[in-house]
C-alpha cells in the first residue's frame, strides 16, 4: 500500500487526504497547528460557484495603487511590504486584464461544475458538518455597481446558472428586512450553499481518521528527504517522516514548504479578516454580500460572521485593527442597526493567493511524486471537495473528467 504524506490540515489537505484514504492509500497528515486552524477557521464559509472570478481583474492595477493609501479599503497593500512583494505584485498587476480575467473565470467555473453535488454527496457519505442551502443575496447602495456584478453572470450561463433578476428596494427588503435605507437594489442567487467552515474541517478530520487515517499536529516541516526527481519524505520537528508520495497543501505557507524541495512557488498571503458574533447579532435570513463594501455576512446556528478585505502584507497573521474598523464601517452602511465597536470575536487568516488568482493543482515541476494544491484565494471552502477528488484521481491514476491544465503548478516561470 502506498504511503502518502499530506502537509497541511486545512480543508484542502483534509479533503484530499480523505479522498486518498477512500481510494486505498495509507495517509498521514502533518500540520504545525491544530486541525483547520488556518484560513479554514474564520472565513465566511460560502460555497459559491457563481463567484469564481479570479482576484486580478481589469482596472484593479490603478485601483489597488490608490487603495494603498487607505488602510480600510477592500484591497490593501501595506507600503512596508512592497519591497518584498514587488516581483509578485508586478506579475499580479500584469494579470489585471480582460483576456486573463475571462480565461481564469471560465477555468474556475469549469472546475466548479460539480461543487454543489459534491457537498450533497459528502453529507450522504456520512461526513458531518453544518450545511445550509439558503442561497446568497447580493445587496447594493447603487445601481451601476450592481449591474457590473450582475453582468458576470452572463459568463456562467453555460455552467447551468440563470442570470438573476434585479430587485428594487422593496424586493430586497422582502428577502432581508434588516438592511438599511442606503440599500437600493440587489439580486438573489438561489442555488448557493454555505457551511460553518470549522465544522467542515472537523467533519473531514473525523471521517478521515474513522477510515484509519493519521493526523499529527504540532509538527513543523523543517526539510526535505529527496533523491533526484523523487520526494522521499520530510524532516520535521518530530523527526523524519517518509513516504511514497508527498502532497503539499499548507495554504499561504506552501511556498515556504516547497522551498525545502528546491521549488519556487509564487504563493503570497492575501490576508482576510472576520468578526464572529456568537449567540447574537442580526438574525439574517440568508447570507448577504454587501456589494460596494465587498463584505460577506454569514448566519450560523445562533450567530453571524462578517468577513472581508484582502490585505497583502507578507506571510504573517498580524491583526491590523484598522482593517476591523473598515469591516465595521462597511456593515454599518448596509444594516439598520450597526454592530458595536467591540462586539464579536475578531480573526485574521492567510488566504493563499497566486499572481493570476488561480489555484495551483497538480504535480510539482521536476518531480514524479510531489504534488501541490494551493492558491485557492477566497474559494478554499467552495473548491475543497472537487479539489480533493481531482487530486486523488491524479495521484492514484484513476483518471478524472476535470481538466487541471489551467492550474498546472509549473505554469509560472519564477
Amino acid at each position: 500500500m502506498k504511503r502518502t504524506i499530506v502537509v497541511g490540515a486545512g480543508v484542502i489537505g483534509l479533503a484530499t487526504a480523505y479522498e486518498l484514504k477512500r481510494r486505498g492509500r495509507d495517509v498521514v497528515v502533518l500540520d504545525r497547528g491544530p486541525v483547520g486552524e488556518g484560513a479554514s477557521k474564520g472565513n465566511a464559509g460560502w460555497i459559491t460557484p457563481s463567484i469564481s472570478a479570479p482576484v486580478p481583474a481589469p482596472g484593479l492595477t490603478w485601483t489597488s495603487m490608490k487603495w494603498m493609501l487607505n488602510p480600510d479599503s477592500p484591497l490593501y497593500i501595506a507600503p512596508s511590504a512592497v519591497p518584498h512583494l514587488a516581483r509578485w505584485l508586478w506579475r499580479f498587476w500584469r494579470y489585471c486584464n480582460a483576456t486573463d480575467f475571462l480565461r481564469g473565470l471560465h477555468a474556475t467555473a469549469r472546475l466548479n461544475r460539480g461543487t454543489l453535488a459534491a457537498f450533497d454527496q459528502l453529507q450522504k457519505d456520512g461526513v458531518s458538518f453544518d450545511l445550509f442551502r439558503q442561497g446568497l443575496l447580493f445587496v447594493f447602495t447603487g445601481q451601476s455597481y450592481m449591474e457590473k456584478v450582475l453582468h458576470e453572470f452572463d459568463y456562467y450561463k453555460e455552467y447551468g446558472y440563470n442570470v438573476p433578476t434585479p430587485l428594487d428596494r422593496a424586493g430586497v427588503r422582502g428577502l432581508e428586512p434588516l438592511v438599511s435605507d442606503w440599500v437600493t437594489t440587489g439580486f438573489h442567487v438561489k442555488e448557493e450553499y454555505h457551511v460553518r467552515p470549522e465544522t467542515l474541517a472537523a467533519g473531514y478530520a473525523t471521517a478521515f481518521t474513522a477510515l484509519g487515517g493519521e493526523i499529527k499536529t504540532g509538527v513543523t516541516v523543517q526539510g526535505a528527504i529527496r533523491s533526484g526527481d523523487q520526494a522521499r519524505g520530510v524532516e520535521t520537528s518530530a523527526g523524519p517522516v517518509e513516504g511514497d508520495e508527498i502532497f503539499l497543501a499548507a495554504g499561504a505557507e506552501t511556498g515556504l514548504v516547497a522551498g525545502h524541495f528546491g521549488l519556487r512557488l509564487p504563493v503570497e498571503a492575501g490576508k482576510g479578516y472576520s468578526i464572529t458574533i456568537e449567540n447574537g447579532g442580526p438574525a439574517l435570513r440568508q447570507p448577504l454580500y454587501l456589494g460596494e463594501g465587498r463584505i460577506g455576512c454569514t448566519p450560523f446556528k445562533g450567530g453571524v460572521r462578517f468577513a472581508g478585505t484582502m490585505e497583502l502584507s507578507g506571510i504573517n497573521t498580524v491583526l491590523d485593527p484598522r482593517r476591523m474598523v473598515g469591516i465595521r464601517k462597511g456593515v454599518a452602511r448596509y444594516f439598520a442597526k450597526p454592530i458595536g465597536a467591540t462586539e464579536g470575536n475578531e480573526w485574521v487568516g492567510m488566504r493563499p493567493l497566486t499572481p493570476d488568482g488561480l489555484p495551483m493543482l497538480g504535480r510539482a515541476p521536476g518531480y514524479r511524486n510531489l504534488y501541490v494544491a494551493t492558491g485557492h484565494a477566497m474559494l478554499g471552502v467552495t473548491l475543497a471537495p472537487v479539489t480533493g477528488a481531482a487530486m486523488a484521481d491524479l495521484m492514484t491514476g484513476a483518471g478524472s473528467a476535470i481538466d487541471l491544465a489551467p492550474f498546472d503548478p509549473g505554469r509560472f516561470r519564477w
